[in-house]
């Protein structure tokens, strides 16, 4: 009987989150779920304490198209605005099971790095890193066609706080939670993420039940 539950748990898992090694396709998002708009503005609020139940596919599906999906494949364009249409916001997922690029195009998850890495995004604040996941918002200056760095970083904040909001009124209206946050081990995360030089890590949110 244990054998028995222990393979059906594994299953589970495998079935979830696992259909290979390096790559998690996700399901087609729920574009109609959840609270109104308005409803989902009366409950967003920014929480300190997640349980540790993962996310289920679907749910991790629907979160990351609406973070920063594309909503009109014809002119590949997203559910986030960027400074000049510049795309420049990848949102990696950071779990238990592993450091993963959202590839928007595709809709999948791609392996970036096996370990565990939630604590080194949690940073100094501990009590976050049992969060089931995080979303790294991750911006590639080189993919602004003009301005130098010194305009280049604030409009990657800006595109990064966008996609952080479009996650913060998702999580509102479907009943999880999350918070804004910029504490985060900056340079332990470039190294797990095999982030380049223009690559910079801008903000996180934990998202959790």
């Amino acid at each position: 009987m244990k054998q028995l539950l222990l393979f059906l748990a594994v299953s589970v898992f495998t079935t979830t989150y696992a259909q290979t090694d390096s790559i998690i396709a996700l399901n087609k998002p729920t574009e109609v779920k959840g609270k109104t708009v308005m409803e989902a503005f009366a409950n967003r609020a920014s929480v300190r304490e997640f349980s540790e139940e993962d996310l289920s596919l679907q749910e991790i599906s629907d979160l990351l198209w609406a973070a920063n999906g594309i909503n009109r494949p014809a002119e590949n364009k997203r559910t986030a605005p960027t400074a000049m249409n510049s795309q420049d916001i990848d949102i990696y997922v950071v779990m238990k099971q592993g450091s993963y690029l959202y590839d928007a195009k595709n809709h999948k998850l791609i392996l970036i790095d096996a370990a565990d890495n939630r604590a080194m995004v949690a940073g100094t604040q501990k009590n976050f890193a049992n969060a089931p996941l995080f979303c790294v918002m991750v911006s590639d200056i080189s993919r602004f066609t003009r301005g130098d760095e010194s305009q280049k970083m604030p409009w990657a904040a800006m595109d990064a706080a966008m996609v952080s909001q479009n996650i913060n009124v998702y999580c509102a209206g479907v009943g999880l939670k999350t918070r804004p946050r910029v504490f985060m081990e900056v340079d332990n995360l470039r190294k797990a993420l095999k982030l380049n030089a223009t690559q910079h890590p801008m903000l996180n949110n934990p998202v959790g039940k």
